[in-house]
């Protein structure tokens, strides 16, 4: 297997064990905050009924999913990127004057 296979499937592997998961947060994140602001609404936030206690886990998921979604970003370059050639060490030197 060569560098572009390994590649490849780290990038796949990272895209469904933190891409996904970093969306599903996100969504989660928004919906969550956007409650917080609903009039009304029926809020359980581990026995809280605090808005507040909403907010700040809305905001919370978002930061972690944007962590989560910058890895298989992140993967992807430094996996994918073409790396600089290194000099044969085959070629004769030249000689010394």
């Amino acid at each position: 297997m060569n560098n572009k296979n390994t590649g490849l499937i780290a990038t796949i592997a990272s895209v469904v064990l933190c891409g996904c998961p970093g969306l599903f947060m996100c969504f989660f994140g928004a919906v969550s905050t956007f409650a917080s602001f609903v009039p009304g609404a029926d809020i359980n936030v581990g026995g809280s009924t605090d808005p507040a206690a909403a907010t700040a886990m809305g905001i919370g998921s978002i930061c972690a999913s944007i962590i989560l979604i910058a890895i298989p970003i992140a993967v992807w370059y430094f996996m994918m990127r073409k790396k600089p050639a290194e000099p044969s060490s085959n070629e004769p030197l030249p000689p010394a004057s």
